[in-house]
């Protein structure tokens, strides 16, 4: 049996990198935290290794959070497990016309 798992590096994040092949939509995934906790959810999307899934709902316009850093914005209501990509979210990276 395969691990499929999930790392939420921060507090801050609202989001968890896979680190596991095959993840498809209904696939349930473990995401760990840096403290050793854990919580399991069933991912909503297929998500390829290294992509995001949410860790918690999103509401459009919340801040994307990944390794306790603002990298985007949501662009609709994200719901947990969901895979969190361009298709539901606009990067802040580079672009110079978002102010704090």
């Amino acid at each position: 049996m395969s691990l499929n798992l999930a790392l939420k590096v921060t507090d801050l994040d609202n989001v968890a990198t896979i680190f596991a092949n095959g993840i498809t939509d209904g696939t349930e995934v473990e995401i760990r935290d840096k403290k050793g906790q854990s919580d399991f959810t069933k991912v909503i999307g297929d998500v390829p290794y290294g992509h995001k899934i949410a860790v918690r709902d999103i509401k459009k316009g919340e801040l994307i959070i990944k390794y306790g850093e603002e990298i985007g914005i949501a662009t609709k209501d994200i719901k947990k497990g969901e895979y969190v990509h361009v298709h539901n979210l606009d990067s802040m990276r580079g672009r110079g016309d978002w102010k704090d």
